[in-house]
């Protein structure tokens, strides 16, 4: 696979990126003690002020330039190198989700707070407590080299990954890495490259990446079957839009399995929620759906939308009824630029002492869609499962039992500070 050549190559590339290697494994416990900190105290998007005072006092004293608010909660750090060059963009989710914790951790969470405007239990479940430590080791490694480094590290501690946790359903509000560009977090200083990582069931420590699609775009599917109320035992005198939502649940599978080429892109549509009804014996008037859209090319993210509209509307037709579609988009699809990802492989190789593996395609979707629009960017996975168990029976993420082995974070903080240092000196030795 593309970027995989040489990716499992020992031995650092120059003493800088030797000099950062020494220095994650001094900060390693640092790091661990950060993670298990903000384990212990998640929060939701939008919400996450304690953890945003964590890292800016952290960035203050390592004597970065910070700007914090950003996006409502976001903070940038940004660190000055001793010479002139590139700059390097890392970036770091800090927001929970509304999950409540398995029992059994010794700093499990027990927070709880208001999403979208209900009471709800909070853990993180996606391991974004991992990557927001992992970047604060990384910024303390980076720190403690300015005088040798030829340019700047912008270190982005974004919120609202997840979606924003005030924003109700419906409305139609930007959060998170959108946000932030909407702000002008690209405007003052735009980065030549932008590196993230995110831990998922793997091998510990192993690291894994893809060129080109690597996460899946997102759109929120909307759709309201209106019918006729009336009596359920006298269902020739209703148009049921019960029946008729049925119909067209199944009739979207047929967008993916019968008009959609999995040969070209794969593709998914789900339907998550349905809603109607005040009782059994009430054909209702109206049925609601929402759903999401998963495709990794934007000719067929648009194809799949425009059959989904087509296919629920003569559906609900057919019935007599009417279907009412809307289709949002929501996160666009993560592309590894090419060029970035093989210069890079090797460094991910040293990082990770060899132990790589090729990524697969991931269902799931990340604004950082949107940083790689603006700027190359790499978004590659770090394997946290213990050893002795099997990646493929574990906890997932999004799972109450998920869990991080903490050995494995080092390795994620060895792979950005090193993939920074020699972005930064491969620049500086082309000028």
């Amino acid at each position: 696979m593309l970027g995989f050549a040489g990716a499992a190559q020992a031995q650092p590339s120059s003493s800088l990126e030797e000099q950062a290697y020494s220095r994650a494994a001094a900060v390693e416990q640092k790091l661990i003690e950060w993670r298990r900190d903000i384990h212990q105290h998640p929060e939701l998007g939008d919400q996450e002020t304690r953890t945003a005072g964590l890292v800016a006092d952290h960035l203050r004293k390592l004597g970065l330039e910070v700007r914090t608010g950003i996006a409502h909660t976001g903070v940038v750090g940004i660190l000055e190198g001793g010479k002139p060059g590139p700059t390097v963009a890392l970036r770091a989710d800090m927001d929970a989700l509304p999950v409540k914790e398995s029992e059994g951790l010794a700093f499990a969470s027990k927070a709880r707070s208001t999403y979208r405007g209900k009471e709800v239990d909070v853990m993180h479940a996606c391991g974004h407590d991992a990557h927001t430590a992992m970047l604060m080791a990384t910024a303390e490694v980076l720190a403690g080299m300015r005088e040798n480094l030829p340019g700047k590290v912008m270190f982005i501690f974004q919120p609202s990954e997840e979606g924003s946790s005030l924003v109700m359903p419906g409305q139609n509000k930007l959060w998170g890495a959108q946000l932030m560009l909407e702000e002008g977090l690209f405007k003052t200083l735009k980065p030549d490259a932008i590196f993230a990582v995110h831990v998922m069931p793997g091998r510990s420590g192993e690291l894994s990446w893809r060129a080109g699609a690597t996460t899946a775009s997102s759109d929120d599917l909307n759709i309201t079957v209106t019918g006729k109320q009336g009596h359920g035992g006298m269902p020739w005198n209703t148009i049921d839009p019960v029946v008729t939502a049925a119909q067209v649940i199944s009739g979207l599978q047929t967008v993916v399995s019968r008009k959609t080429n999995l040969t070209q892109s794969p593709a998914v549509v789900t339907v998550g929620m349905i809603q109607g009804g005040s009782a059994p014996n009430i054909v209702p008037q109206q049925v609601e759906m929402a759903g999401t859209i998963r495709t990794y090319d934007e000719n067929v993210r648009a194809q799949v939308g425009r059959d989904i509209k087509l296919s629920a509307q003569k559906i609900a037709e057919s019935a007599g009824a009417k279907a009412d579609v809307s289709v949002v988009p929501a996160y666009g699809t993560t592309i590894n630029d090419e060029k970035l990802v093989a210069q890079m492989a090797p460094v991910l190789g040293r990082a990770a002492s060899g132990k790589v593996a090729p990524a697969a395609l991931v269902g799931a979707s990340e604004d950082f869609s949107f940083f790689a629009r603006q700027v190359p960017g790499l978004y590659f996975f770090l394997g946290v499962t213990p050893n002795g168990q099997d990646p493929a029976t574990v906890a997932p993420n999004h799972n109450p039992s998920f869990f991080v082995d903490e050995s494995a974070l080092v390795t994620g903080t060895r792979a950005l500070s090193g993939m920074t240092v020699q972005f930064l000196q491969s620049r500086e030795k082309k000028s």
